[in-house]
């Protein structure tokens, strides 16, 4: 069995879906689908657009080969042979845009947006959805981390406790693309150019018969690369005493020691009184990296105790993002072609916030010209000009559309970009470095408010008045029956 082909990582039913299209004769109907959620993570202000470069892969890669044919062939829905020719045939021709990586997204924003027959937008969902919202969700993760550590070293180490081999490698590069600084996964290096760091296991320590020999064959082995872990046995009576032994041997041979390592008791304590017993020894240039189930609260807590910590190294915490494992991001269907023509369509639910927007519309940034800042982000319908040509747009709460005001010195910057046009790519992926630094613009385009940890100010995001009217008159359509 290839695994390397993920045409099948996808849901059942949406096959069954396109089987059913298939019979019907709709199959070639066109659909607009788009991916969005609902909820910002972690009680933030925000989160980070990231897994486009993931989606574009498995978008040129997507074919029905002889093993997933016999596959389907074997299920109990029997399907039709000219179904399966068909599917043996599949190419995706259809359109996709999407919102940069890097790019600080909100609830309700279409995130990516496709374009193409109902057959082959219904195969798609699964597997972006599943890139998208893990991917978005580590990246937003790693910059609430990267936010209360600014000015230190951040290196993801979380490949043991990630799920699965997958969510190791582009969790370490959701969490480079917010800031972090290297992992300490080699293939997520080597794939995507991210840099990577390492020290040692507590089972080097053990293997040897006393800490400072093993200490010391470490800096033999790896004299440029020399990082201590020092809470083997006695962090402060022998850890690091052994450690600023094996520096003064370095020192003797022309070299340094780059840090030493703190992975458990209290880091804040500890670090200080390594930090002192460093200094004391003439080391002051020695770093100290910590490690522990760190995540941004604890570091802000530690960094309130004014830890001696220069280096952190994050991993369970980040690579699962365990205090929200997961994003909940949505795929809906806003539009489809009724007698040759696009229509909107809407789902309406008991629970106001699952009631979609409907409509083939556009997503723009509102950059308020006078302070540089975002404003808003607006929804509204494809026709609309007045936003695009920088006329006077009004601005409401959609949930209180009493709460509103006019703006009229903006730039309007559409956030969706093309990607796909008729099944081919005609997006130039920018470097993972180009995101990193792209992201970093992105945070100092918003005021900090709305960038805060702890209950940060709702930023906005408003439908255009005709995009409202036409909810309002779809709701009222569907429910006056």
């Amino acid at each position: 069995m290839s695994e390397n082909n993920l045409t099948l990582h996808t849901d059942k039913y949406q096959i069954n879906m396109m089987y059913a299209h298939f019979l019907k004769g709709t199959d070639k109907a066109k659909a607009v689908f788009e991916v969005y959620f609902r909820k910002l993570p972690f009680e933030g202000g925000y989160a980070v657009c990231a897994g486009l470069e993931r989606v574009i892969q498995y978008i040129q890669n997507l074919h029905f080969g002889e093993e997933e044919i016999a596959y389907l062939r074997m299920q109990e829905e029997n399907y039709r042979e000219d179904f399966l020719s068909a599917l043996r045939d599949f190419k995706f021709r259809g359109d996709l845009q999407a919102i940069p990586e890097g790019t600080l997204v909100f609830p309700n924003v279409p995130l990516v947006r496709v374009v193409g027959s109902i057959f082959e937008a219904q195969l798609v969902e699964t597997a972006i959805l599943n890139f998208v919202n893990y991917q978005t969700l580590i990246a937003t993760k790693a910059s609430r981390i990267k936010q209360v550590a600014p000015n230190d070293i951040l290196l993801e180490f979380g490949t043991r406790r990630a799920q699965e081999a997958d969510a190791a490698i582009w969790g370490a590069r959701a969490s480079y693309v917010a800031g972090f600084h290297a992992t300490s996964n080699l293939r997520a290096g080597m794939l995507f150019g991210i840099p990577t760091k390492g020290t040692h296991a507590h089972a080097w320590v053990q293997a040897h018969d006393t800490e400072e020999e093993a200490f010391r064959a470490y800096a033999d082995a790896l004299p440029e690369q020399v990082t201590l872990l020092v809470d083997t046995y006695d962090t402060l009576r022998s850890g690091v005493p052994n450690a600023i032994r094996t520096a003064r041997l370095l020192q003797s041979r022309g070299k340094r020691m780059n840090a030493i390592r703190l992975d458990s008791g209290d880091l804040a304590y500890l670090s200080q009184q390594a930090r002192h017993m460093l200094d004391e020894a003439g080391f002051p240039e020695v770093k100290i990296v910590a490690s522990n189930d760190l995540d941004e609260n604890i570091i802000e807590g530690l960094k309130a105790q004014d830890a001696k910590i220069d280096v952190w190294g994050v991993g369970t915490q980040l690579i699962t993002a365990a205090d929200q494992p997961s994003l909940g991001g949505v795929y809906k269907l806003v539009a489809r072609e009724k007698d040759g023509v696009i229509v909107p369509v809407i789902k309406i639910s008991g629970n106001p916030e699952k009631v979609t927007n409907p409509g083939f519309k556009d997503a723009y940034r509102i950059m308020n010209k006078k302070t540089g800042k975002a404003e808003a982000d607006y929804l509204a319908l494809q026709q609309e000009e007045d936003v695009k040509n920088g006329e006077r747009i009004k601005l409401f709460d959609p949930i209180h559309p009493y709460i509103f005001k006019f703006i009229d010195n903006y730039e309007a910057i559409p956030l969706l970009q093309n990607i796909f046009a008729g099944g081919e790519l005609v997006y130039k992926l920018p470097s993972l470095d180009e995101i990193r630094a792209y992201h970093a613009e992105q945070m100092k385009s918003f005021w900090p408010q709305y960038l805060r940890k702890l209950n940060p100010e709702g930023y906005r995001v408003n439908l255009s008045t005709a995009l409202w009217k036409l909810k309002m008159d779809l709701i009222h359509a569907h429910t006056s029956m």
